[in-house]
């Protein structure tokens, strides 16, 4: 199957993405797509280039790159500590995407943003700059889905998916406009609030899970909260894929050993985990 990019000298090619053949592929050897996040800028710009770069060593199907912001009402408090140190040693957006150029991750990179650096940057050359940086995918939680239509353009022309989230408080039609609409997997929120690590999964999950797989056969990836083995394991035959963020970035700041965590989490994103835990 030739995706949609394979590199920094070929945006075209077939309409399959690299996020879409990534998931194909997972699907048929049963394994939930394992998306660590890291912010970019801590605890420094390069270090977390390294350690996305050893993430993706360990096994990393996909990575979620954060672009610090000053006031990112979504997060909790170890997301929102990496950004303040991040964005006190000058991290921007041309930075964090000249930085993502330069290396050159192995596994597709999914960027999640609030809206004003994006917009501060310049709409006419973010998707450019997106597809030049190697980004196949943008997260925007405060776009709202109906003013997107320039931004899915813009998207669809530059080999990036523009993917909407869905909270468990979303209504019948909010599922079915975003199944619609989004584009690479659907962010599954996990829980009502921030994000953070939790010590086991809301109860009405499965349902939420349900009620989105009833609506679109795009894959479904599942954040906020998800911090253990036991929280990948039991996500297997509802969702597609797990972002793991603010537990990771607790290990990275207490000095733990995080490779260990994140090989742990990658063995669980695998069916026969399951049968053996």
């Amino acid at each position: 199957m030739r995706t949609r990019r394979q590199g920094p000298g070929d945006r075209g090619g077939s309409a399959v993405s690299r996020l879409a053949a990534t998931f194909a592929e997972l699907a048929k050897r049963e394994e939930l797509a394992f998306i660590p996040y890291q912010t970019l800028g801590y605890p420094t710009l390069e270090q977390s280039l390294n350690n996305l770069q050893e993430l993706v060593r360990l096994g990393a199907d996909i990575v979620e790159v954060g672009m610090p912001f000053s006031d990112p009402v979504a997060d909790g408090p170890t997301i929102q500590m990496s950004s303040q140190a991040a964005l006190a040693q000058g991290v921007t957006l041309h930075a964090a995407l000249t930085a993502l150029r330069d290396r050159r991750l192995a596994a597709p990179v999914v960027l999640m943003s609030y809206l004003n650096p994006l917009l501060a940057f310049g709409e006419e050359r973010l998707f450019p700059s997106l597809a030049d940086a190697g980004v196949e995918g943008l997260i925007v939680p405060d776009l709202d889905m109906h003013d997107a239509d320039a931004w899915l353009a813009r998207g669809r022309a530059h080999g990036v998916d523009l993917i909407f989230l869905l909270a468990p408080t979303s209504s019948e039609r909010r599922i079915r406009e975003v199944a619609e609409r989004t584009e690479g997997f659907i962010y599954a929120v996990a829980l009502t609030g921030t994000t953070g690590a939790r010590e086991s999964l809301d109860e009405k999950l499965p349902a939420f899970l349900d009620r989105i797989r009833a609506a679109t056969d795009k894959p479904i990836v599942v954040g906020f909260g998800i911090a253990r083995p036991e929280h990948v394991r039991a996500l297997h035959g509802r969702a597609d894929g797990v972002v793991v963020a603010s537990r990771l970035l607790d290990a990275i700041r207490r000095g733990e050993d995080w490779t260990n965590l994140a090989r742990a989490l990658k063995d669980a994103t695998r069916k026969s985990s399951c049968s053996s835990s």
